[in-house]
């Protein structure tokens, strides 16, 4: 490779130094450099200051022309030439230098940027969609695991400065980790698909977050007329709520209120949402509101729907009987899912005496929404 580089030098200079630049970071690759070996790499011959970040993963590094690391001086110019990581990505390495790159210099870039990117893939875990680390985000929520291999797995997600974080379960993709939400902070997508989301809680802390949502998420419903309510829930709203995912699932026989209810929903195409807003509304006339129908018209559907369950809503305690069998309903219809290798559906570890089968490994998670 000298060899040939030396010859293209003297036949197209430009050639045979971009020639060398390729030469030179394929061996930094080989030789399982750092960071700070390869934004330096970049640094010198470039012969201007080079700056690696990479926000989601925490990564700042910034080396001077002269080769020595000095963190920080300032905010990056959007003037300063520079290659992301990965196509589209914010992380990205810069050349603090005005104007475009020449051919040098964007050869630099390019192989330093391919550079870095490897090394973060291979130390860090890859960023690319969130935290795309199956294996990692398993560990990371399995409450069996160490605490040793769940610090570990942490790391490799770009996780080593956050100190607090969120698991969110989708009933499409699975589980993603949302880093430093405070608590309270809500932030549910009406279109996207139903969510459960645990608390945030200490990282070491996830797979109690992690079963939380999973609980949490078999609470929600399609948001349509057939299955009314909401297509996100928290799980640090549901308070006691919570217990009755123990008590029911679609292998358990319905008790007779939720057997009458779905009598009732099958019986007309306005009883689930009706029933839905009369037990869940602060009012009759606020029902009526979210229904878009006259208070005397939500009389007369109460009414019938009185007669299917047999027991009336008007009252306290006939609104908590229909609440109960609402929600009894929706954890009749979700089953307990997601569940990380090594642990019940309660969250708890699996013990050496359990015989049951260990559940299918977890999926990629994607963005917050």
């Amino acid at each position: 490779m000298k060899e040939l580089a030396g010859r293209l030098a003297a036949l197209d200079p430009d050639a045979g130094a971009a020639l060398r630049v390729i030469s030179y970071f394929d061996r930094l690759i080989e030789g399982r450099a750092g960071l700070e070996s390869l934004v330096r790499g970049a640094a010198v011959l470039a012969g201007c200051p080079a700056r690696l970040v990479d926000e989601e993963r925490g990564v700042r590094v910034r080396v001077e022309a002269d080769g020595l690391r000095r963190d920080g001086d300032g905010p990056l110019d959007p003037a300063w030439p520079s290659a992301p990581l990965v196509p589209g990505g914010s992380a990205a390495l810069w050349l603090e230098r005005p104007g475009p790159p020449d051919g040098v210099h964007a050869m630099v870039l390019e192989r330093a940027a391919a550079a870095a990117r490897v090394v973060l893939d291979r130390t860090r875990g890859r960023a690319a969609g969130g935290l795309a680390d199956p294996a990692s985000l398993e560990v990371l929520l399995d409450a069996s695991a160490t605490d040793h291999a769940r610090r570990q797995a942490a790391v490799r997600l770009g996780l080593r400065d956050v100190t607090a974080a969120r698991v969110v379960v989708t009933a499409e993709d699975g589980p993603r980790v949302e880093a430093g939400p405070a608590a309270g902070v809500r932030t549910p997508d009406a279109d996207g698909p139903r969510a459960g989301v645990g608390p945030t809680v200490p990282v070491p802390e996830l797979p109690a977050s992690y079963a939380a949502a999973r609980t949490a998420l078999r609470f929600t419903a399609e948001g349509t007329d057939q299955d009314p309510g909401p297509r996100t829930v928290y799980a640090d709203e549901l308070g006691g709520l919570a217990l009755l995912a123990g008590s029911a699932g679609p292998a358990d026989r319905p008790v007779p209120d939720v057997r009458a209810l779905e009598r009732a929903v099958a019986s007309a195409p306005w009883a689930a949402a009706t029933l839905h807003a009369v037990a869940f509304g602060t009012s009759l006339r606020s029902a009526a509101a979210e229904l878009n129908v006259h208070h005397s018209t939500l009389q007369d559907r109460l009414a019938q729907a009185e007669h299917w369950l047999d027991w009336p809503v008007h009252e306290p305690h006939g609104r908590l009987r229909l609440q109960l069998a609402l929600l009894l309903r929706r954890l009749h219809r979700n089953p307990a899912s997601f569940q990380a290798t090594g642990a019940r559906g309660d969250g708890s570890p699996r013990t050496a005496t359990d015989t049951r089968p260990g559940p299918a490994r977890l999926n990629a998670p994607r963005p917050a929404p």
